[in-house]
């Protein structure tokens, strides 16, 4: 007790000294942050960029508010941001992105984070960074019911829409070419345009991802008079975009995805936008036991 009492004594004078010639201990530095976290907290906003007409991850509902399964997911996002900054009323400005811009307008700083129908590619790695997958699809057609087209090859001597700046893009193409198809492409620059296309019969086929043709016929006037035809003709892995070279703000994003996937709320956000779709509720779509593993190899422990 005696030494105790000795080191007490020795501290208070230490710390009396101190205060005595202006050197008080110095005070809790308050944590710094960089990158996204530190544009977010400088601008007093989390800016989410999102796509119009990719039903049912995010598209433009009739009030003009986004919607959908990715937006559910950055929302909870920008409540973690929030509350890493400490700033419970942090704004959230919404930005509408297409294919062409989505990447450079993250790159430049425009939005903070990405939240649409984007497929993770190694290639995009080189000007953005991706967190854990949140869903799985594969390039498809979709065609009028009845056209007698199945497959890619039955479009041969007729003309197919494409999406420029999409993964299906070059899919597509590529298959064209490997098979000495003869089939005129249209570039558009959303689904919006492409389905429009074949809604006016100016092509006989639009292509992208399954899941996202299947959200498309459910906003048609007619749905019963489109299909989506043949087999997946690529892998599609959908990730939230986030900034290259960025850990913290990317830490950040994959921790609150992680939490969904271990806790299971993922299924209920998952089942609010796919069962069924939003849009109709004639169309449904469980997730599979590829999405369900992707969750689980995911659900990163703390």
């Amino acid at each position: 007790m005696i030494r105790e009492n000795s080191w007490v004594r020795c501290g208070l004078f230490a710390a009396a000294a101190l205060a005595a010639v202006g050197l008080a201990p110095a005070p809790v530095v308050a944590q710094e942050f960089y990158g996204t976290l530190a544009k977010i907290d400088e601008a007093g906003e989390i800016v989410i960029g999102h796509r119009e007409t990719s039903i049912p991850f995010s598209w433009i509902e009739s009030d003009g508010e986004p919607r959908g399964y990715s937006v559910d997911l950055c929302l909870k996002i920008a409540d973690a941001v929030k509350e890493t900054l400490g700033k419970p009323d942090l704004g959230i400005r919404f930005v509408p992105v297409t294919p062409q811009t989505r990447i450079p307008l993250l790159a430049n700083g425009t939005i903070d984070i990405e939240c649409g129908s984007t497929t993770n590619k190694l290639s995009r790695q080189e000007q953005v960074a991706y967190l854990p997958v949140t869903f799985i699809t594969g390039t498809k057609l979709l065609v009028k019911s009845g056209s007698g087209v199945e497959t890619l090859d039955d479009l041969s001597g007729k003309r197919i829409a494409l999406a420029q700046g999409t993964t299906n893009e070059r899919v597509i193409k590529a298959a064209i070419e490997a098979g000495g198809l003869d089939v005129d492409v249209l570039n558009v620059k959303d689904h919006a345009e492409g389905f429009l296309s074949l809604e006016t019969d100016r092509v006989d086929a639009y292509s992208t991802d399954h899941i996202l043709l299947y959200g498309l016929i459910t906003r048609a006037r007619d749905p019963e008079n489109y299909e989506v035809v043949g087999d997946f003709l690529s892998y599609d892995p959908y990730a939230i975009m986030v900034r290259r070279d960025d850990s913290a703000f990317q830490l950040l994003g994959t921790r609150v995805l992680a939490d969904l996937f271990r806790s299971g709320e993922i299924r209920d956000i998952y089942a609010k936008w796919f069962q069924p779709f939003p849009t109709s509720a004639d169309v449904s779509e469980p997730p599979t036991e590829l999405l369900e593993a992707a969750w689980q190899l995911n659900a990163l422990p703390e």
